[in-house]
């Protein structure tokens, strides 16, 4: 198990992991046996056959068979990719068509990750925090409990370069869309980063801030807090 602390470890996985390009076959014919075939999976008979694995794997398979073959399709997206996407099927979360979440990611309870969000490596996400459509939680993102992180915002990843310190945004923030949140930088808790904001320096708990750079304009009160306080029944899976 690597080290997801450790911008170096991750590298060095990359580096090494096998890359391959995950694909899956529709091909009808019915002059070649699959029954040989070991290193990828085969669905179907008589003639109509779907078979998943590694493009170059089954395409070594296939080579000098084009004659055999009455039609193929191939349904691919991504070529030499380094880390597989995570396997959430397990997680009690909401997570919806079009997100992407890579291996050694971790997703709390009650999480939602919307349409087009990316999480990377080593990310965490809270329980009850909503990722919002197309945001993007670089590698080693730390994201706490009850947080919103708003549509199309970056919270910069620090695998590269690999010396940066990782973003942290603690509970119960309010990250605005399209705000950018760079590299080292930590959110307190109960702190609200104005929509479009660049934060390059650490924001202390209950700072509203906004501007690029983002910068203080307000400590959160009772009316700021009542605005932008978040919907249990968008995360409540019970």
């Amino acid at each position: 198990m690597i080290n997801l602390n450790d911008a170096y470890e991750i590298a060095k996985y990359i580096k090494e992991s096998k890359k391959i390009t995950p694909v899956k076959v529709y091909i009808n014919t019915n002059l070649i046996s699959f029954k040989e075939a070991k290193e990828f999976k085969v669905f179907g008979s008589n003639g109509s056959y779907i078979l998943i694995g590694d493009y170059d794997t089954i395409n070594d398979f296939l080579k000098g068979k084009e004659n055999l073959i009455n039609d193929i399709y191939i349904e691919y997206d991504r070529r030499n990719s380094a880390i597989p996407i995570y396997n959430y099927l397990h997680e009690h979360a909401r997570i919806e068509p079009g997100a992407i979440i890579r291996d050694m990611a971790t997703i709390g309870k009650n999480a939602v990750i919307m349409m087009g969000a990316v999480i990377n490596i080593g990310a965490v996400i809270g329980d009850n925090s909503m990722i919002d459509m197309n945001a993007v939680i670089g590698a080693r993102g730390i994201i706490g409990k009850n947080v919103h992180v708003g549509a199309g915002a970056v919270i910069a990843g620090v695998l590269e370069p690999p010396s940066a310190s990782p973003v942290i945004i603690e509970d119960d923030v309010l990250i605005g869309a399209n705000a950018v949140i760079l590299e080292g930088v930590t959110v307190k808790k109960g702190a609200i980063v104005a929509a479009g904001s660049v934060v390059t320096h650490d924001v202390l708990e209950g700072e509203v801030v906004a501007g690029s750079p983002a910068k203080v304009i307000k400590i959160k009160d009772e009316k700021t807090a009542d605005k932008t306080k978040l919907m249990d029944g968008l995360r409540d899976l019970d």
